[in-house]
């Protein structure tokens, strides 16, 4: 293939000497094209297809560098080589410093390495414009690529940044080029914070390839700081001598920073940020160890928020979490800064009191506690009450290891809640038969529902004017096969904080719905049954859709159903009460607030709910021991019952004194031991069948 060569040049004589020695050189084949100006010459070049340039400077149109320039312009990856005279050398050798690649004289156009001077300037011309293909390309591999290059020549000098580089150090290339590299690569230990060995200059000194260490940190232009990491490698000429370093890095930050929040969240509780178990535990192995060299105490108190389960299914878990935050703080304004707090999961809390005297030191923690909660938590516009039950224990008394130290607590926080919650206790050895105890029932608990343990007692209600029954309540019973007959106050607490008490809950109102329609089909004479709803049950989603289940199922007059509710569980969310009590209202169930008088209803919000009956409670009753009695709050709840046109019933009546006193106040129903205990459902319907079980005196 040959080359074509542009000859420009107003000497024809010129023109025709280059012609003949360039189209029969061996170094050809060469095809000349010749043009005399320089207008025609720019016009031709911009059609491309020339090869060289060779080039008189004075012609009609355009006259030294003038020429030289606009040529150069029009073609400036084409080689250019100048004609002269010998007069005109010292222009042509300007020329080269301009861009020219070279110059031929008049006298020396036949030269045999005129030919090859030209082919070497074209094939070099070509060379050089490979290399800078090559060299574009490397440069836009190197910009796409996200990790960070900096090459320096072998003084240390920055020669090269891709853009990863010029982002992560905040140089740029025009700033950097030429700088020492430890100016622009600034690191730095970043757990020392001393000044780091530049791995560069190391690479420049040792001539080989070493890595970053370990927390390099590097110093922005701007002072800021990126974590990097990676290796620098020395570069080569093609001789094998060293002529620079390259650093490689990226930045690591982020990658770090997670790195560190999810070690942080493998220890920690995601909701109050609090130490998990799993840091708890390595604490109290600490401080074991600490305990052990110095000769002192550690206390471990296991915390559990009373009722925490009514308010998170009342009040959604969203308000729930917020308590738990809230509860989070007071505890942290309770300790020591050497103590810490844990969240173990729920409403659970473990708290390591590090460095204790006595017990004192932990009965004084457990007393600012209890203070602490109850009073009231203000969120989302409720002010939200409850306290708490704490266990203690004691290194080295009650355990020489974490596991046994929080046991024991959580045994001694049990105990607590015994002994009427809101309250703390020391472990005591006798405890872990209490706690073994319990852990049987609730085992055993498990399994009451399947195997068929749990049995109804009813107890009847009577008119106090007429000694009539009116109604009966249903009363939950556990036959076990080892413990004998067991009333609820031996497992009613571990069902309720098991969970248990919601399928337990279901079985009691159905079993008395069915029993209830049995009866009624037998004597043909209208009885309501009254059963107690939890407040687990209560607050369940399909709470009211199961009750509808069962009526259906077992066939009873929804009128003949009477669910009592005790007014705490009411007033806990007292709109969503009022909506669940008003549907239950419209298929025709009567409602009674049970155990009325201990808990916080306030008259308005009862004139809300859509009830029938105020059942006194018992404890109030109790009290009563002449009819002269002041009995205030037995009297105003009568007194309100009647108002309000409801039906008041008071519980627990044992004899003629008390009787006599509600009489003498209009209070219509009652049950108690002096009309009948509790009975078996048998029993029961031989007095349903008779209508009247005592005599009372008007």
């Amino acid at each position: 293939m040959s080359n074509k060569i542009l000859v420009i040049t107003d000497n024809e004589a010129d023109a025709k000497t280059l012609q003949e020695a360039l189209c029969k050189a061996t170094d050809g084949p060469f095809k000349i094209e010749w043009i005399r100006n320089l207008s025609d010459s720019i016009e031709r070049l911009a059609k491309g297809g020339v090869d060289a340039i060779l080039a008189d400077l004075a012609l009609p149109d355009s006259d030294g560098i003038e020429t030289f320039d606009r040529i150069f312009a029009a073609a400036p990856q084409t080689p250019i080589m100048t004609l002269c005279a010998d007069d005109d050398e010292p222009l042509a050798a300007e020329m080269v410093e301009y861009g020219s690649q070279g110059y031929l004289t008049r006298g020396h156009f036949k030269n045999y390495l005129v030919p090859q001077g030209l082919r070497n300037m074209i094939q070099r011309k070509a060379l050089e414009e490979t290399l800078l293909q090559e060299k574009a390309r490397a440069e836009i591999v190197l910009n796409s690529i996200s990790d960070a290059v900096i090459c320096t020549d072998i003084l240390g000098n920055v020669d090269y940044l891709n853009v990863a580089a010029e982002n992560i150090t905040g140089w740029s290339a025009a700033q950097a080029m030429g700088q020492p590299i430890a100016d622009i690569f600034r690191i730095i230990d970043g757990e020392t914070r001393q000044a780091a060995p530049n791995t560069v200059q190391l690479v420049l000194e040792k001539d080989q390839v070493m890595g970053l260490p370990a927390n390099t940190v590097l110093i922005r232009q701007d002072g800021s700081e990126a974590a990097i990491e990676d290796s620098a490698s020395p570069i080569h000429d093609l001789s094998g001598n060293l002529a620079g370093a390259v650093v490689v890095f990226h930045d690591i930050s982020e990658s770090k920073a997670m790195a560190v929040k999810m070690t942080h969240l493998a220890h920690h509780d995601f909701l109050t940020n609090l130490p998990n178990r799993v840091l708890l535990n390595d604490r109290i192995a600490q401080a074991i160890s600490l305990a052990k060299r110095n000769s002192t105490q550690l206390a471990v108190l296991f915390l559990d928020l009373d009722n925490f389960k009514h308010i998170n299914d009342s009040l959604g878990h969203a308000t729930g979490d917020l308590l738990l935050k809230s509860v989070t703080n007071r505890l942290t304004d309770c300790v020591r800064n050497t103590d810490t707090v844990s969240r173990q999961g729920g409403d659970e809390f473990v708290i390591l009191l590090a460095k204790t005297k006595d017990e004192t030191d932990a009965t004084l923690t457990a007393e600012k506690i209890i203070t602490a909660m109850t009073q009231p938590h203000l969120l989302s516009r409720r002010a939200l009450h409850i306290t708490t039950s704490i266990g203690i224990s004691v290194y080295p008394a009650d355990g020489a290891d974490a596991g046994t130290l929080i046991k024991n607590a959580d045994t001694a926080m049990y105990h607590a809640k015994d002994n009427g919650r809101n309250n703390y206790q020391f472990f005591r050895g006798h405890m872990n038969t209490r706690a073994v105890e319990r852990q049987n029932v609730e085992s055993s608990l498990r399994q009451a529902l399947e195997k068929n343990e749990f049995v109804l007692h009813y107890q009847p209600k009577v008119s106090l004017n007429t000694g009539a029954i009116t109604g009966v309540e249903a009363l939950l019973r556990w036959k076990h096969p080892k413990w004998g007959l067991l009333s609820p106050d031996r497992f009613l607490t571990i069902a309720e904080e098991s969970g248990l008490i919601v399928p337990i809950g279901r079985w009691v109102l159905r079993e008395a719905c069915r029993q209830t329609k049995k009866w009624l089909d037998a004597i043909k004479t209208p009885v309501t049954i009254a059963v107690n709803i939890s407040a687990l049950e209560f607050r369940q989603p399909g709470f009211f859709a199961g009750v509808q289940k069962i009526l259906s199922d077992t066939g009873l007059d929804p009128h003949m159903l009477e669910l009592e509710i005790t007014e705490s569980v009411l007033m806990r969310d007292a709109e969503t009460s009022t909506e669940i009590l008003s549907k239950l209202k419209n298929i025709g169930v009567q409602l009674a607030v049970d155990d009325f008088g201990t808990g916080y209803s306030s008259l308005s919000y009862l004139q809300k709910f859509p009830i029938d009956v105020l059942k006194i409670d018992r404890s109030f009753v109790s009290e009563i021991t002449s009819i002269s009695d002041d009995g205030f709050i037995v009297s105003a709840v009568i007194g309100m019952g009647n108002s309000l046109k409801l039906r008041v019933v008071a519980e627990g009546i044992e004899n003629e004194i008390q009787l006599a006193f509600l009489q003498v106040r209009d209070c219509e129903e009652g049950q108690g031991y002096l009309f009948s205990p509790p009975v078996v459902a048998e029993t029961l319907a031989g007095m349903l069948m008779s209508g009247i079980i005592a005599k009372v005196d008007n």
